[in-house]
């Protein structure tokens, strides 16, 4: 009797596994504590504020967008919670998947938070950090 089955896995079910016309992401993810970038950018264009998903009208104002990347991921809830306790920064997007964390804020409480930030990581926590960049 003919169900549809070919060695046991129904055809159906292999049209779904074929990797034809799909793409495959991997996120690879490295061991240990690390903070990769940390960047401030100063008067940044508003459509910068837009394609980020922060809203221009109250962020855009403060004139500096602060960029974390952060090993292992989870750590950038413990960042944005340093951040906005460090400077008057708003906390624009945080990851704990990703370990991205964003904040807006004038320049100098950006710069302040992305340094308080790396400081705590790398004094109290062991992290490897990066320095500062910025454009």
């Amino acid at each position: 009797m003919d169900d549809g089955r070919i060695g046991g896995i129904c055809m159906g079910m292999q049209d779904d596994l074929s990797t034809e016309g799909k793409t495959r992401i991997v996120q690879e993810l490295v061991p240990g504590k690390q903070i990769t970038i940390a960047h401030l950018i100063a008067n940044p264009g508003q459509v910068l504020y837009e394609k980020l998903g922060l809203d221009p009208s109250v962020d855009y104002s403060r004139s500096a967008i602060g960029v974390l990347t952060i090993s292992p991921a989870e750590a950038a809830v413990i960042a944005a919670d340093i951040a906005v306790k460090a400077a008057g920064v708003e906390l624009g997007f945080v990851d704990r998947f990703s370990g991205t964390l964003i904040v807006t804020g004038t320049v100098s409480e950006t710069e302040a938070s992305l340094r308080a930030v790396l400081d705590y990581m790398k004094e109290k926590m062991g992290f490897a950090v990066c320095p500062v960049t910025r454009t």
